[in-house]
């Protein structure tokens, strides 16, 4: 665990969780299809077929490359910061909330549509988006081929006006209902975990 902590410079629960969300996709887009088929998570049929391992098996998968590619890119941009200011137990804390919030957030906008079904990190990734904009608020991205500096709230905020576009829109496997609640979920968790970290943010947008 050391060298790990040492080789992610202090973000070890990052490093472990993006490698298992890009390895885990990996094979099951190339390798083993009936990996992706197993993680699907289906609200109408959580309860009624109790399938309660897709709740965790659908947020490490994901329906294409590009799906994978960006939301790696997101945690990758975020994350290994934010659990170097917040510590690991916390991150992880977050990573889990965040997951669950979003999951919980799509059974109960789907759980009567028997024909949905999702997969992807978004939800929990929005949460830790979110969580770093409380703590870094004025922090920016970069994104190629754009030429200058993404302010972090913009990206943030364009990323979850986009999923809530694409949820009116899409019957796919990418769970863009789930965004929203885990944005929600980021920016709760800082509030109750660190209210002193919520305030100063707060003042940084609303003076």
């Amino acid at each position: 665990m050391e060298e790990l902590e040492a080789l992610s410079h202090g973000a070890p629960a990052s490093a472990l969780l993006l490698a298992t969300m890009v390895l885990a996709s990996l094979i099951g887009l190339f390798a083993w299809p009936g990996l992706v088929e197993r993680s699907l998570f289906r609200p109408y049929w959580l309860l009624r077929r109790n399938e309660y391992a897709t709740l965790v098996g659908s947020g490490f998968m994901h329906a294409d490359f590009a799906h994978l590619l960006f939301n790696a890119f997101t945690f990758w941009a975020f994350a290994f910061a934010l659990e170097r200011t917040i510590g690991s137990a916390r991150f992880v804390g977050l990573y889990a909330f965040g997951l669950l919030a979003s999951d919980a957030g799509t059974w109960l906008k789907r759980h009567g549509d028997p024909e949905y079904r999702t997969l992807g990190a978004s939800g929990a990734i929005l949460a830790v988006l979110f969580a770093s904009i409380l703590y870094a608020p004025t922090s920016s991205i970069y994104i190629l081929p754009i030429p200058v500096a993404i302010p972090a709230p913009l990206f943030a905020v364009a990323y979850l006006g986009y999923s809530v576009f694409a949820s009116r829109r899409s019957r796919g496997r990418i769970n863009h209902d789930a965004h929203l609640s885990g944005a929600i979920a980021g920016l709760l968790f800082v509030a109750l975990t660190d209210g002193a970290a919520f305030a100063r943010a707060w003042r940084v947008f609303f003076g």
